[in-house]
């Protein structure tokens, strides 16, 4: 039952057992033949199983390590019945195995820890809870983690092996400092730190994989980080397909799967995206996920073409929870009655959105993110990229407030847009890394004068102050402004001083305020009204090209602005009038199209799911509001053969004219697909 002949899954289980050496009796009740046919009943066809924990322990009878087996565990077999169970049913197991939190070694080999730049180690502090103390890949703890994966591969059939916490972590320790040193690198400097950290990360993927592959062809390998980002390209060979960890509630929030799984996508591997069944996080013992909840997550992945994943944690007494089953079963029953309409399916898309990340380090970027916001809420299709993705496939690109042009992102960028491709740029997008000047030459636009600091050294533009201290004002008019009054709208992060170059047109004006706000100069409780006097260019179009001057995705992250949106979307039609989708649903709709061209078809996918700030510290999904006759219109490729709701099979009645088909949506109870045929 290997990766190359099964694939990865679409309703899997990622089964924690992290389980304490204080707790006796474990698995104790662990009943394989019952623990499979509650997994069969739920329609789990994948299931991820542990040989080891974070607290050290093994769960599998080790001869090279009996010490590591956990003290208490009353089968030293729960692995290998787990797997032996499984396989009977069909059901595929991936073998988890933790890497740099491992508590057991951290207390006896301390001399492996990453040492921090003030010479601490890294993580938990020893008299508090918790196994977050991080292990060093550059230390002799590399050598056991291939040992362990060796007994493991050699003495148990392995469908995968999942490596956990194998994350960047910058170190100081004499093996790192070593290592630097021989390769010139300066270990005092953080640059090269985390330059050397990466490499080191780089090097153990690799290195791993190809030792895993010496034991196993064919098994399924993933390296877990949390996060999947610019970074991981280096590495990509060791990997035979992407997981996204990200539980909305778990700290990752709702915009991290959309915004991750737009980009993995374009990386060319199978996807699946994890969940959990908990309320809150991982080991959230006893808790449940609110149903509608559960689907709206299982679903979108569906929607945006990854595998379904719903994580678990395994009781210390090893009894499988059936009220967790029956949850899981309620949502993975519906995924399988949709799987027909989601195996092979890619997505379409007509633009693209470059991933920030890849210049300010963070996972949910705020360009990136409120970019993703915009769009998602408008219906349209995009993939996230970067600057090495291959832009010709998008008629239009968006390059949101700080993508940083060199020498060679300038050269594809420059002949994307010779090559008819269209482009909004925003803020410091187009500028040189120093932010000295706009290396983009097509956008039509020239740094006014070198770029303003406040009276503290910051930068003004861009700078989120307490009272908006350099807010600004547009004036919305022309086809810019359509579906707003023509008058005074704030821009509370002051944009780049910016004058038109020779071919470019000014379609929007900034407007001054009276003064900046000053502990001198202050108006009201917060920032200074309009002057009326007109100042430099906002929003500046030459041919395919349109740039604002203010960092408006980064705005409609912080606090929404309708304005942003509107003037964005406004943008995008004059420069994209026939996009993919469009619909009459209100901005909660999200709305997703994929092609299936095995069997001539594209499958719109229409969730509509409200996750609302019902407490302190999550987004909550609890009730299912439906929507009734939505229309929708598709710019088809092809003349339309028939549309129907699936998997129900009720046909829809379609119109087709000017390359585009229109039909009503009579109802979207949560999820709904519909099947357009060619």
């Amino acid at each position: 039952m290997d990766q190359t002949e099964q694939g990865l899954r679409f309703r899997q289980i990622h089964l924690d057992f992290h389980t304490s050496e204080a707790i006796t009796g474990v698995a104790a009740k662990f009943d394989a033949e019952e623990f499979a046919s509650v997994l069969e009943q739920a329609r789990v066809n994948s299931i991820t199983c542990f040989a080891r924990c974070h607290h050290g322990w093994l769960y599998y009878d080790s001869k090279k390590f009996p010490e590591r087996i956990h003290p208490h565990l009353a089968n030293r077999n729960l692995l290998k019945e787990q797997i032996e169970a499984c396989h009977r049913r069909k059901i595929r197991v991936p073998v988890y195995i933790t890497v740099q939190w491992d508590h057991y070694t951290a207390v006896r080999h301390p001399e492996w820890l990453v040492v921090t730049a003030d010479g601490r180690f890294s993580g938990t502090p020893p008299f508090e809870p918790g196994f977050y103390r991080n292990l060093c890949l550059n230390s002799p703890y590399r050598e056991l983690v291939k040992e362990i994966t060796a007994e493991v591969l050699e003495t148990l059939p392995v469908d995968g092996l999942f490596f956990d916490i194998v994350i960047v972590r910058e170190c100081a320790c004499r093996h790192c400092i070593d290592g630097m040193k021989r390769q010139g690198m300066d270990p005092a400097n953080r640059e090269d730190r985390l330059r050397y950290a990466v490499q080191t990360l780089n090097q153990f993927k690799l290195e791993m994989a190809e030792f895993v592959r010496s034991f196993n062809r064919n098994c399924s390998i993933f390296y877990n980080a949390g996060h999947i980002g610019p970074l991981i390209r280096e590495s990509m060979p060791a990997y035979t397909h992407l997981e996204l960890e990200s539980l909305p509630s778990g700290g990752w929030g709702y915009l991290h799967f959309p915004l991750t799984m737009r980009y993995a996508r374009t990386l060319g591997l199978d996807c699946l995206s994890h969940t959990g069944r908990f309320h809150t996080s991982w080991g959230d013992f006893h808790s449940f996920k609110n149903t509608a909840a559960l689907e709206f997550e299982c679903f979108h992945m569906l929607a945006l073409n990854a595998k379904c994943l719903i994580g678990d944690q395994l009781h210390p007494d090893g009894e499988i929870s059936r009220p967790v089953y029956e949850l899981i079963g309620s949502v993975y029953r519906q995924v399988e009655q949709k799987e027909p309409w989601c195996r092979g399916a890619k997505a379409v898309t007509d633009m693209a959105v470059f991933n920030t990340e890849e210049f300010d380090g963070k996972q949910v970027s705020p360009p990136t993110a409120g970019a993703l916001r915009m769009l998602q809420e408008a219906g349209h299709q995009f993939d996230i990229v970067d600057s090495r993705s291959d832009f010709s496939q998008y008629k239009l690109l968006i390059l949101p407030d700080l993508v940083a042009v060199d020498d060679q992102l300038e050269q594809k960028l420059e002949e994307y847009l010779a090559a008819g491709g269209r482009m909004i740029a925003s803020a410091f997008s187009g500028l040189d890394a120093g932010k000295s000047e706009f290396r983009l030459k097509p956008l039509g636009v020239r740094l006014r004068q070198p770029l303003r600091r406040d009276s503290g050294g910051d930068l003004a533009a861009g700078r989120l102050a307490e009272g908006n201290d350099h807010a600004e004002y547009i004036v919305a008019k022309g086809a810019l402004g359509k579906g707003l009054p023509e008058t005074e709208h704030v821009m509370y992060l002051k944009g780049l001083e910016v004058a038109a170059a020779d071919g470019a047109e000014v379609l929007i004006d900034t407007v001054a305020s009276y003064f900046d706000r000053t502990w001198e100069h202050f108006c009201s409780h917060r920032h200074t009204p309009s002057s009326g006097r007109i100042d430099y260019p906002a929003v500046v179009r030459r041919g395919g090209a349109i740039y604002f001057a203010h960092p408006v995705f980064t705005q409609y992250h912080i606090n929404g602005p309708r304005w942003c949106k509107i003037l964005v979307l406004n943008a995008i039609d004059l420069l994209l009038p026939d996009p993919v989708l469009r619909h009459s649903g209100p901005s909660s709709l999200v709305a997703a199209v994929n092609e299936q061209a095995h069997a001539g078809r594209w499958v719109v996918h229409l969730l509509h799911y409200i996750p609302e700030r019902r407490c302190r510290e999550i987004d909550v999904v609890e009730d299912v509001i439906s929507l009734y006759d939505v229309t929708v219109s598709i710019r088809a490729p092809q003349k339309v053969a028939s549309v129907r709701c699936v998997p129900s099979g009720e046909p829809i009645r379609f119109q087709e004219r000017d390359g585009r088909a229109e039909f009503v949506v009579p109802k979207i109870d949560g999820h709904q697909m519909v099947e357009v045929n060619f």
